[in-house]
């Protein structure tokens, strides 16, 4: 299967719960007036666009049909589908320039954080990248064990300590080792405490300090793990992360697994921040680098 039939397939429970409504909308005679416009922005509301984006969405469609005086429904999907492109074009690419590089991957709990990080230490392995893995998610003991299966999986190194070390310490270690080792890139887990917001912010500030002092010239990305079946709740999440850490990406998962996937339009839209990277299925593979154009003509039949 091809990079965008995965894509594709891994979008149908979105496509096929709410933007072939839109496709719908734009059948051969339909006219083109407010009604139409009122209708969009009802199903991009239920479909967890939300309702700031999705009424900019269908104001912009007003404005460029009005200017471009476009009658012919294909030619309003059209315009339609730049402007859902326009909304989630940012900056995908992923900064790891130096060598090392550093990736501190930040989540709840249940999110897919420790699967994503073995996902993604497989995708930069396979593309002749050599990866460390740290496991500096200290608070629970299943969160080491899961990484260790994961870094065997990838065939990748890891840094450990015991359940309850101090996760800086863990960040130390793995940043020494991939020195030694001569890595490309190292991706860190830490734990996925919210319900706490000052111990996160405390721990991830110490991190921090760790990383900047070990590697003052390297490239550094803080990517942030959501859920998509969490809809419109995932901004909530990504907000208060916002607050406690610098983030420079999002990775979005589970997006084969619900119809919620409207709710990119709203995170990118909002805390405007580049989503770098979306899953879409169980296999190591479907960890998939993030592309605007691929990802709205995924969402429509045609």
């Amino acid at each position: 299967m091809g990079l965008f039939d995965k894509i594709k397939s891994g979008l149908q429970k979105t496509r096929t719960s709410v933007f072939s409504k839109v496709d719908s909308l734009f059948k051969m005679g339909t006219k083109i007036d407010e009604e139409l416009f009122e209708e969009l922005l009802e199903i991009l509301v239920t479909g967890d666009v939300g309702i700031h984006t999705a009424e900019r969405i269908c104001e912009s469609l007003r404005e460029k049909v009005k200017k471009n005086s476009a009658k012919d429904p294909d030619e309003v999907k059209r315009i339609l589908k730049e402007i859902l492109i326009d909304t989630l074009s940012m900056d995908a690419k992923l900064n790891i320039e130096s060598k090392p590089s550093l990736i501190l991957v930040v989540g709840v709990n249940g999110v897919g954080k420790t699967t994503t990080i073995g996902k993604l230490a497989a995708n930069l392995k396979n593309n002749n990248m050599k990866v460390i893995l740290g496991a500096a998610d200290t608070f629970r003991a299943a969160a080491i064990e899961q990484i260790q299966i994961w870094a065997e999986r990838a065939n990748v190194d890891i840094v450990r300590q015991e359940e309850g070390s101090d996760p800086a310490a863990v960040v130390f270690d793995t940043i020494s080792a991939a020195k030694k080792r001569n890595a490309d890139v190292i991706i860190c887990d830490t734990a996925g405490r919210l319900h706490n917001k000052k111990n996160l912010m405390d721990e991830l500030s110490k991190i921090n300090r760790i990383v900047n002092r070990e590697l003052p010239e390297s490239s550094k990305e803080v990517l942030l793990v959501l859920d998509a079946t969490t809809g419109q709740n995932a901004i909530n999440q990504a907000k208060e992360f916002k607050k406690a850490t610098d983030i420079t990406g999002i990775i979005l998962t589970k997006l084969d697994g619900t119809a919620k996937g409207g709710m990119i339009f709203s995170i990118m839209e909002e805390l405007k921040v580049p989503v770098k990277y979306i899953g879409v299925g169980e296999q190591i593979e479907d960890l998939q680098p993030f592309d605007a154009e691929n990802f709205v003509n995924a969402l429509f039949e045609n």
